[in-house]
């Protein structure tokens, strides 16, 4: 291994931070002659923090200046987390390693009380639009709360936007030592994740053979087809942090479970699905899954969805 320099281009929030501080360490480990340094970058989606990612762009807000800086040649590879990665990539860079995944699962904090025993009309914070949706469905009662902000900052909105509770993500309390204010993990059949969550994406220039075999012991092959999967179904409806679509891979052997979700904002409309086949044809499960979702309704929902957006945007004065 001849590298003698490998240069981390991450965002600047305490989750992200210690994603590639976690990267940076595994590769200290395996090359310790190697210099490995980060680079913080701060997005367009860490500068807008009042107003629900919807409204602002969707995901590609949290890898944009990223993807920039390795264009210019600053930095070498990337390290996201695999829910806030588009399905396009710029020209020559792309999505080489996926790691083993955390905890996928959506978790609630609250003052004690779970989910079911929620009060009629509770006030729950959360930043997804899928896990608003999937929890209307079932509580049509809750006022759901748009927060943003790092997950510490979300879990004090607990008190100090008087919240009942907020639903974040468990890989990432648990990445940084909050797993202990947790007061119910949600079942995957109850809120299905996001597409990719728990793990971790490692991006950088296709043609750069040197790096790519540095970086390549990342790369966990089950959690890999599963996150592909699911990024396929949402490439082929064509979604993002505007719409409510949720999927989640589950790998057994060398076979593949993944289901789907699509539905409205406020939850009333939606569709679920699910399909089993060989893992490693990843990208035609997640493509012929979302066919059928699209076919079975979604295709509908996210018409009337989509046009709501623009009609919204046209209401915003320029």
């Amino acid at each position: 291994m001849s590298l003698k320099e490998l240069r981390i281009g991450t965002r600047a929030s305490q989750l992200a931070l210690w994603q590639a501080n976690w990267v940076k360490s595994e590769l200290e480990k395996r090359y310790p002659e190697m210099t490995v340094t980060l680079t913080k970058i701060k997005t367009i989606g860490d500068k807008i923090l009042d107003v629900p990612l919807a409204q602002v762009g969707g995901k590609g807000l949290f890898v944009k200046e990223i993807e920039e800086a390795m264009l210019r040649g600053e930095i070498d590879i990337a390290v996201h987390s695999m829910k806030d990665v588009p399905t396009e990539f710029p020209e020559g860079l792309g999505l080489y390693c996926i790691t083993e995944r955390e905890d996928p699962r959506d978790a609630l904090i609250s003052r004690g009380v779970k989910f079911a025993d929620l009060p009629q009309g509770a006030r729950i914070g959360t930043s997804a639009l899928r896990r608003q949706a999937q929890l209307l469905k079932v509580r049509p009662d809750l006022e759901m709360v748009i927060i943003r902000g790092n997950v510490e900052t979300r879990m004090n909105k607990l008190e100090t936007e008087g919240l009942d509770g907020v639903i974040l993500a468990a890989a990432g309390l648990n990445r940084l030592g909050f797993a202990d204010q947790v007061t119910e993990y949600l079942d995957t059949e109850f809120s299905l994740p996001a597409i990719g969550q728990g793990a971790l994406g490692i991006e950088c220039n296709l043609a750069d053979e040197e790096v790519k075999q540095t970086i390549a012991f990342f790369n966990h092959a089950d959690t890999s087809n599963a996150v592909r999967a699911e990024r396929a179904l949402l490439w082929r409806c064509e979604g993002g942090c505007q719409v409510p679509i949720a999927a989640f891979g589950e790998v057994s052997g060398d076979q593949m479970k993944l289901t789907g979700f699509i539905a409205s904002v406020d939850g009333k409309v939606s569709v679920k699905g699910s399909i089993t086949g060989p893992a490693e044809s990843y990208e035609k499960l997640g493509v012929t899954l979302a066919e059928q979702l699209l076919a079975d309704g979604g295709h509908a929902i996210l018409a009337e969805v989509y046009q709501r957006e623009v009609s919204r945007e046209k209401e915003i004065p320029v």
